[in-house]
């Protein structure tokens, strides 16, 4: 989906995502000194605007207006530095404490210039946190997209990342319960690929 395209899905509805932080996110970043974190593909900020909020001077940058409009609106009084850009074409080298990217389902060749991007971006000591729905989860999970070619493993990850000076602190599949069980529909398991990697 293009640029217009995420433009109309985020104008169709109050809140495309959750205004909580992603679990592994936050479950990640929280023993990290606050320091410069971006993040990349941010769609409505809602990881832009929990790590504003935990101290972390925040660029969110996404490349739907309509996204960023949003996430502006819904920061509020929080500080976030909102900006449109292609997370593909990003070019802020050794700028980052922490750069999260979540959910930016790409092909493979798309993706991985995202990936390098994201971690040319890190300073030296620098965290790199990818979290997105696994290739499993098409047979063995639930929602998420139906499209094998935007789907990858932390393996996938790891390659794209080959020949990077980097030490690997998480490379895995993690399971997200989908639904609380208490609504009309049950729980379900969704499976995310999990990268942490920290520049050397």
């Amino acid at each position: 989906m293009d640029a217009q395209g995420w433009d109309e899905r985020y104008a169709a509805s109050e809140l495309v995502w959750s205004a909580e932080p992603n679990q592994f996110v936050a479950a990640e970043v929280a023993d990290l000194p606050p320091g410069r974190a971006l993040d990349l593909a941010a769609g409505e900020g809602r990881n832009a605007i929990w790590l504003a909020r935990r101290g972390w001077d925040v660029t969110a940058a996404d490349f739907s207006q309509v996204a960023l409009d949003k996430g502006r609106s819904l920061a509020g009084d929080t500080p976030v530095r909102w900006v449109r850009a292609d997370a593909t074409a990003w070019d802020e080298p050794a700028s980052y404490d922490v750069v999260v990217v979540a959910y930016l389902q790409l092909p493979a060749e798309q993706r991985r210039a995202a990936v390098r991007a994201a971690f040319a971006s890190l300073v030296p000591g620098g965290t790199l946190l990818l979290v997105a729905h696994d290739t499993t989860n098409l047979a063995e999970g639930t929602g998420g997209p139906q499209d094998p070619a935007v789907l990858m493993t932390a393996e996938d990850v790891l390659d794209d990342l080959a020949g990077e000076p980097l030490e690997v602190e998480r490379a895995e599949r993690v399971a997200r319960t989908v639904g609380d069980g208490h609504g009309e529909e049950p729980a379900r398991t969704a499976w995310d690929c999990l990268v942490r990697v920290r520049r050397t």
